[in-house]
């Protein structure tokens, strides 16, 4: 497979995403870490982006509610290279009306090589990363050699 390069810069673009009963999960790590995340340029899906603001002041961009639309903007995000990682706090035991939007998420993160924390430790150990705070080459899937291939 032949791929490119996308340049991210040291001010990384962080969607910040959690399911109801991992909100509080969200705002709480969100408080823990508001020194390295007020550095970089956060996007949220409504209720989220919302409560985000109020308990910690971060800057955060709000989009609409994740089941009206919300996952998708983070996902046009994603694609347009406007968004270069993820924390999406989801909750896997629960029952979702917009579970094809989440997973349609999901799957665009993973196809344009988006790091993806669906956890706490794993928001952690991103947020700690050496790539963190330099810049970064992230290798991408060349499409046209998909869009152009024989069937």
């Amino acid at each position: 497979m032949a791929y490119e390069t996308q340049r991210l810069e040291i001010k990384k673009r962080i969607a910040l995403i959690a399911h109801d009963s991992r909100k509080s999960d969200m705002i709480q790590w969100c408080t823990e870490h508001h020194g390295e995340l007020c550095q970089h340029v956060l996007y949220g899906t409504g209720t989220t982006a919302k409560l985000i603001v109020e308990a910690t002041k971060l800057p955060v961009q709000g989009l609409k509610s994740g089941p009206l639309g919300g996952d998708q903007q983070i996902g046009s995000k994603i694609v347009e290279g406007d968004v270069d990682f993820m924390i999406f706090f989801w909750d896997p035991l629960s029952l979702h009306p917009h579970d094809p939007d989440v997973k349609a998420l999901l799957r665009i993160a993973t196809l344009y090589n988006i790091p993806i924390a669906t956890n706490i430790s794993t928001a952690d150990f991103l947020l700690n990363s050496l790539y963190m705070n330099k810049v970064y080459e992230r290798k991408l899937i060349n499409f046209d050699s998909y869009l152009n291939r024989k069937i």
